[in-house]
């Protein structure tokens, strides 16, 4: 346990290590004795490593105490998620929008279903609340809230802590994206060879999982963490260092918020280790070990639906699927989607090579170019994992679409490579030197 005593009006139950992850994200509104935490600013660990982390001759000469605190200090959780909970009005407004704003809203939930719907633009209409009335929607849609007897203000404070624990600062890993993947779980769960045989159980987990699998992402990704020995990658053994991170913030967030607090403590922690499964399975270095199982499940044609283990086994690959789906959204979405996670990467170089640290694979702007990453993503991640969800889906409608999409998109890609890139040596050449006034 910490020497930092953290007082709190709630309690987490973990043991061992992972006590310290709770205690680490759930700082926001507790109070260090002799300090008061007051930040005003996203925490995260993205913009402080490079202040925190990296300058490890700097902490050396630091009392065990100070460097605890500097550690806690990179992962507490926004005041005004803390004004949630207290019932005070946070810094943005949920109901700032006019009419006319709430009514395109509402007629674009109308089409939540559909492949195309652009969250960008509803984000923009939900004033960028687009996760928390996504998700409100979605539960009302599948009756959730009646079922398992929710109660609407613990709900929506739960669902704002979450939307308020992605850093918008992230140009990729942010609330629109946890919306993103959300809308296309919901899509999936309505294909027609799974939609009659789920649970309530199974559509709340998949929803909860959904919304919170990336909450708290820093915005590098884990061999940035291990290389620069940061302490999640310590707490969590080099292993799922961010998806063990995401999953115990969001039960963190649960405990905190009370929303299943009226429930019997075993369905509690079985709603908690499931939602770890799900979580877990987002694990890109996980990918050959999901996509062999389902290939042998289809092989075999033994796949049971009717039984729990087999629907959670297709869950967590829908999931996956959902997670890295944008290549499947129509091009206009879907060049977002991929420049927004290049610049993410490209961040990330940026700050390895500030501190002379190896450059991550994709992470190098000058020599990894969107279309390179995004032929290369197609070709060994998505297109292996779509294929073998449409072989599930039994060729689908929706499966023939999102392929439909990738096979175009790869092939823009291409020819985009191809292509002579702004500020390229290629394009200058072709281009010729600037008019510069001189012969």
């Amino acid at each position: 346990m910490s020497c930092l005593m953290v007082e709190r009006c709630g309690q987490i139950a973990f043991e061992g290590p992972d006590q310290n992850a709770i205690r680490v994200r759930m700082l926001g509104d507790g109070r260090l004795r002799g300090h008061t935490v007051i930040l005003s600013e996203r925490r995260g660990s993205y913009p402080l490593i490079d202040l925190r982390l990296l300058n490890n001759t700097a902490q050396q000469g630091e009392t065990g105490s100070r460097r605890k605190l500097k550690r806690l200090l990179s992962f507490q959780r926004y005041c005004h998620a803390s004004r949630l909970l207290t019932g005070l009005s946070p810094h943005t407004s949920l109901h700032l929008l006019d009419d006319d704003y709430h009514a395109q809203a509402g007629h674009m939930l109308s089409k939540v279903g559909t492949w195309n719907f652009d969250i960008f633009l509803f984000d923009r209409l939900t004033n960028g609340n687009s996760l928390v009335t996504l998700m409100c929607h979605l539960f009302n849609v599948y009756g959730l809230i009646q079922h398992f007897q929710l109660d609407m203000v613990k709900l929506h404070r739960f669902l704002g802590m979450v939307q308020e624990d992605y850093h918008t600062q992230n140009p990729y890993h942010n609330a629109v994206h946890a919306a993103d993947v959300t809308q296309a779980m919901y899509c999936y769960l309505k294909e027609p060879k799974l939609a009659e045989l789920l649970t309530p159980l199974d559509m709340f987990l998949a929803l909860m999982a959904a919304a919170a699998h990336d909450v708290d992402h820093p915005g590098v990704n884990q061999p940035f963490l291990i290389k620069t020995k940061h302490h999640l990658a310590s707490l969590y053994q080099n292993t799922s260092v961010l998806e063990s991170h995401h999953w115990r913030s969001t039960v963190g967030m649960l405990r905190e918020s009370g929303l299943l607090s009226h429930l019997p403590p075993e369905e509690t922690q079985d709603i908690e280790h499931q939602l770890g499964s799900l979580i877990l399975a987002t694990d890109i270095s996980r990918q050959n070990e999901f996509l062999s199982r389902l290939k042998a499940h289809l092989d075999q044609q033994d796949l049971n639906l009717e039984d729990s283990q087999h629907r959670h086994f297709i869950l967590q690959i829908a999931l996956k699927c959902a997670d890295v789906c944008n290549p499947c959204r129509v091009w206009e979405l879907s060049r977002q989607w991929s420049e927004r996670v290049c610049e993410e990467f490209y961040r990330q170089g940026d700050l390895e090579r500030k501190f002379d640290l190896e450059i991550s694979p994709l992470c190098n702007q000058q020599s990894d170019s969107v279309p390179a990453i995004q032929i290369g993503f197609i070709s060994y991640i998505v297109e292996p994992l779509f294929e073998e969800w449409m072989r599930f889906t039994d060729a689908s409608d929706l499966a023939e679409s999102m392929m439909g999409h990738l096979r175009k998109n790869k092939a823009r890609w291409r020819q985009l490579r191809q292509e002579p890139q702004p500020g390229s040596p290629l394009q200058e050449e072709a281009e010729g030197p600037e008019d510069s006034g001189t012969p």
